[in-house]
């Protein structure tokens, strides 16, 4: 693929890109695919597949109590538990607003733990790392930002996101499906949304406008992007996922070529 290779021209040191079918196929690649690096907020891909992974096991349950009064872990999930950005203050009541909470990632990884009386990065690793190969892979710090990965792992992630093996696929169907509809709220570094539609973890594309990924992404993609310059999206009427880090933190720059880049592998791959 060709369209992989602009990320030469972005302002940043160093990135790392790939496109990969449901299949695993990596039908492009482009630079330093083994580097680690820092993701920030795609940490909560991570964390909220350990959830579903938990809940299917029985260790938890998507409406059992969890986080601020009131608040459940499909609360959490869905930034709606009321929990500020990263303080763990309470804003609002549960399920009335769309609060993005790095805080309830936190709450959320605690109450795991509780149920599962596993250290949350332990049985991350055991449930999710490990069964997928991504042994370059670690949980640093928070839950909601502290992780850290390579393009090559990732890529093992992106193709579970399309072909669940961990899961029951109804389950991640119904993950990236909008929950709590309705809801506005701010989609950090691109504005107020209305709505500001997310699934259990899941940013989702639907038809929001400014967004990080293409002008020509479906309205079903889903993913995430993180604040140290780091993106993964699931495009399921376009077949493929991409992964890309760069060791940049977000701005402008990346609001400007993130969604030219993604146009361009979907309008290749077309």
């Amino acid at each position: 693929m060709d369209s992989v290779r602009l990320i030469e021209q972005w302002p940043v040191d160093n990135a790392a890109t790939a496109v990969v079918r449901a299949d695993g196929t990596v039908l492009g690649a482009h630079g330093d695919t083994a580097r680690v690096f820092p993701l920030a907020s795609v940490t909560k891909l991570f964390t909220a597949y350990t959830t579903l992974i938990a809940v299917e096991e029985g260790a938890v349950d998507l409406d059992q109590p969890a986080g601020p009064e009131g608040s459940t872990v499909r609360h959490l999930l869905a930034h709606t538990s009321g929990l500020g950005f990263s303080e763990h203050k309470v804003l609002a009541p549960a399920g009335q607003r769309r609060l993005y909470s790095s805080a309830g990632f936190e709450q959320l990884a605690d109450a795991l733990a509780e149920h599962t009386g596993i250290a949350f990065d332990t049985y991350q690793n055991e449930a999710l790392f490990q069964p997928l190969g991504m042994h370059d892979t670690a949980l640093k710090g928070s839950p909601g930002s502290g992780a850290e990965s390579t393009v090559d792992d990732l890529v093992r992630f992106a193709t579970e996101l399309q072909t669940p093996s961990l899961v029951d696929p109804s389950t991640l169907d119904a993950a990236t499906q909008v929950a709590f509809p309705g809801l506005t709220g701010v989609l950090p570094g691109f504005g107020h949304q209305k709505p500001n539609d997310w699934g259990l973890g899941f940013e989702l594309r639907d038809h929001k406008d400014p967004h990080w990924t293409g002008k020509n992404s479906s309205s079903r993609t889903f993913g995430h992007f993180g604040q140290s310059g780091t993106f993964l999206w699931v495009d399921p009427d376009a077949g493929v996922a991409c992964v890309t880090l760069t060791d940049r933190a977000f701005g402008p720059w990346a609001a400007r070529v993130w969604p030219e880049f993604t146009d361009a592998v979907l309008a290749e791959l077309a």
